[in-house]
């Protein structure tokens, strides 16, 4: 596990809430406090609108949005992280822009509400849990709206000891071929290499996998929906 950044949310197989709940209470600061540098790199362009924060952990990456002109729902698991994550607002002045909820990702469904964009890192799950949760999270981008998924490639499996087996990790392809997107705009699809410390301190290259998809307009999708078929 990577230290500079906060893999937050449920990214080991261990998805329930006393894991976190403990995790975040062993120390004042689990994460860095900094955003996730893939977050920064894809979102710094995008108008503001209405994000959700998936796996919002200590809060940065809602904190981050929340300076940069976003109305943010930031969820998470753990009730110890997300009381972390209201203080963290309070001090950078935002507290007003984010709202915190607890669900457990696994139970979670997005309701009628719709958001211009849906960001999640680091949220390793099984195969078959991610099949069911990810799909999920692009229902809730609205019209026009994207979805960023970040995690760890399977290269970085060799690269820095992980908590959790190699098939909970994933590709933009793996991503691509497990989500129903058709007539969305594929964006961003890459594996960045990035420097980094390890668990034990030592400085180490990573590989992310960044996908990032854009859903149709409501003028797009009707456009679509009245091509002849062949």
């Amino acid at each position: 596990m990577t230290h500079d950044h906060h893999d937050h949310g449920h990214q080991q197989h261990h998805h329930d809430q006393a894991f976190w709940d403990e995790r975040y209470g062993s120390a004042a600061s689990v994460w860095s406090g900094n955003p996730n540098p893939q977050l920064v790199t894809q979102a710094a362009d995008l108008t503001p609108g209405r994000a959700l924060d998936v796996g919002a952990g200590e809060g940065a990456d809602s904190v981050w949005l929340a300076r940069r002109g976003w109305d943010v729902v930031g969820l998470d698991i753990s009730p110890v992280a997300l009381g972390k994550a209201a203080a963290h607002a309070v001090v950078a002045g935002v507290a007003d822009r984010i709202e915190w909820r607890q669900a457990d990702l696994v139970e979670w469904v997005p309701g009628d509400e719709r958001f211009d964009l849906v960001t999640v890192h680091f949220m390793h799950l099984p195969a078959d849990l991610r099949r069911q949760v990810f799909p999920r999270l692009a229902h809730a981008v609205a019209p026009g709206g994207r979805l960023l998924v970040v995690g760890h490639h399977p290269e970085d499996h060799e690269t820095v000891r992980r908590e959790f087996d190699e098939h909970f990790f994933y590709t933009g392809d793996d991503l691509l071929g497990e989500l129903d997107l058709d007539g969305w705009t594929v964006e961003t699809d890459d594996a960045p290499t990035r420097e980094t410390t390890g668990p034990d301190g030592e400085p180490t290259t990573i590989r992310d996998t960044v996908l990032r998809v854009r859903r149709p307009s409501q003028h797009q999708a009707q456009r679509q929906a009245q091509r002849p078929s062949r």
